[in-house]
């Protein structure tokens, strides 16, 4: 199997990465939305502004 940050070999300690790098990197993406799958549904954009809404009300 290899690694789908880079394609070298895996490693089982970090499988499926190669390494604890690339298995950082996997992570960097999740977290930043890089993976985010895009919607163009008008119901996903008015739940999205609520929940933005909703998160700003809790900061103030």
């Amino acid at each position: 199997m290899a690694c789908p940050i880079c394609d070298r070999k895996t490693d089982p300690e970090f499988r499926p990465f190669c390494s604890k790098r690339c298995a950082d990197i996997d992570l960097s993406k999740w977290l930043s939305g890089s993976y985010a799958i895009p919607s163009y549904d008008p119901e996903d954009a008015e739940e999205l502004e609520n929940e933005l809404r909703d998160a700003e009300d809790k900061q103030h």
